[in-house]
């Protein structure tokens, strides 16, 4: 099997060359991976450890791509979770955004491939968790009560319900191999330590022994999947891609406060921790999944493989 990554340079793509170089793919037979990226040479500059005979690369941009050769199997992964990238340029980071989804679908439907293809989206399309909800689930109803969202995260939630509109297109209209992975939370070597994610910013402090600050005026809950389960589910996922276009939430169901995050880890690393604002008498935000869908699926794989 031979898979194409499209935004393969970011944490999902180096996640899954990683995976690959481990031989954690041999199950599904990956013999060969091809990345798409715009500037291949500074990728393996940076990272010299990810280069491996199996590895192709194809430099081109999504937006701008004329054609697709064959693969099995294509996981779309492009798109900058920085949010810094929708408030210093809101529109202009949308409309490239959209143009990469409508441009691979273009792409898809002016073609004979007849690839397995998942796009990555996230749980950021169902807009803000209620706080009652432990647990959303992929029949959840989108919260389109969008007064608590800033901008930049708004953009970012109406890139990902457009994609995933067209990329339902795809398999409903031409009868395309396609599914949809609604991704949320993960921890692995390769999570940024300098964006907007609590996990990757406390990790980033520990590693350089400096106290990880904790700033929220009540409970904050989140759940972490490894790296090396995300690649397995999007590749499970990859094998049951079918015209109905079956949607996943990718992600943990175990949740976790970031004040226990923040604790958890500054004891590992032996730093110290700080709870600015701390009120731990109420719960003011929640991003958990139910991922028994997922759950289900893994589980089925597993009977088959044994």
């Amino acid at each position: 099997m031979n898979a194409l990554i499209i935004g393969g340079t970011g944490f999902f793509g180096k996640s899954i060359l990683d995976a690959f170089i481990s031989g954690l793919l041999k199950r599904f037979g990956v013999t060969k991976i091809t990345v798409l990226a715009r500037n291949i040479d500074s990728f393996k500059k940076s990272n010299p450890e990810l280069i491996d005979p199996g590895i192709d690369y194809l430099e081109g941009d999504i937006a701008k791509l004329k054609n697709l050769p064959e693969f099995d199997v294509i996981i779309h992964a492009a798109t900058s979770t920085n949010l810094k990238n929708y408030s210093d340029q809101p529109f202009a980071e949308k409309d490239n955004l959209e143009l990469g989804v409508t441009n691979f679908c273009h792409l898809i439907s002016q073609s004979n491939l007849n690839s397995k293809i998942v796009y990555c989206s996230s749980g950021a399309v169902y807009g803000r968790q209620p706080i009652h909800l432990e647990k959303m689930d992929e029949l959840c109803p989108f919260n389109d009560d969008f007064k608590s969202i800033s901008p930049e995260k708004l953009i970012y939630l109406q890139v990902k319900r457009y994609a995933e509109l067209e990329i339902i297109k795809l398999g409903t209209i031409l009868k395309r191999n396609v599914s949809i992975a609604r991704c949320f939370a993960f921890s692995g070597k390769y999570v940024p330590r300098d964006l907007h994610y609590a996990y990757g910013n406390f990790l980033g402090s520990a590693e350089k022994g400096e106290k990880i600050i904790v700033d929220a005026a009540g409970i904050v809950y989140r759940s972490f999947m490894e790296a090396d389960d995300l690649v397995l589910s999007l590749f499970e996922i990859a094998l049951h891609s079918n015209p109905n276009c079956p949607i996943f939430n990718v992600g943990s169901d175990i949740q976790v406060s970031l004040y226990d995050l923040a604790r958890n880890m500054a004891d590992r690393y032996g730093v110290e921790y700080e709870f600015k604002n701390f009120d731990d008498s109420k719960i003011i935000d929640r991003y958990v999944p139910n991922v028994d869908r997922l759950k289900k699926l893994l589980l089925h794989a597993y009977d088959e493989e044994n």
